[in-house]
């Protein structure tokens, strides 16, 4: 009975010894920062674009690049993503007009599905990747 003691003892602590679940390589593999700080304290990203201190890339003369005009981008769009919600910074609802379930249409009906036969013929693709030659250089 003590030898039966003894063996799952043994047999016990082997099986909490090992970890039968791989470890994950983010666990041992640190990723290397988005930038580097080159003497001066000047911040360089991987594309080796100088950052300005809010983390924008800018170019020489120090403008900032890369950056949208998003209300002259937007103009003229009724769209809206939070139609309907209160913004507390602006203290109003935000307008627009929220989806509803009548603007989703169902699918059709199976049995007015068309057959193939019934189904309009596709002109052909032309030109057929068949008969062009590749372009030059490509094997």
């Amino acid at each position: 009975m003590a030898a039966r003691w003894v063996m799952a003892a043994t047999l016990g602590l082997a099986i909490a010894g090992c970890n039968p679940l791989p470890r994950p390589d983010y666990v041992d593999v640190q990723q290397p920062a988005s930038y580097r700080t080159e003497a001066g304290g000047v911040r360089v990203d991987n594309a080796d674009y100088k950052l300005d201190n809010q983390g924008y890339r800018v170019n020489q003369d120090g403008e900032r690049i890369g950056l949208i005009d998003v209300p002259a981008k937007t103009e003229g769009e009724s769209s809206n993503a939070v139609a309907g919600y209160y913004i507390s910074t602006t203290g109003a609802v935000a307008p627009g007009r929220v989806a509803s379930t009548s603007d989703i249409t169902a699918m059709p009906n199976p049995s007015n599905l068309p057959t193939p036969s019934q189904m309009p013929q596709q002109a052909p693709i032309t030109p057929s990747p068949g008969n062009v030659p590749p372009p030059p250089g490509y094997r």
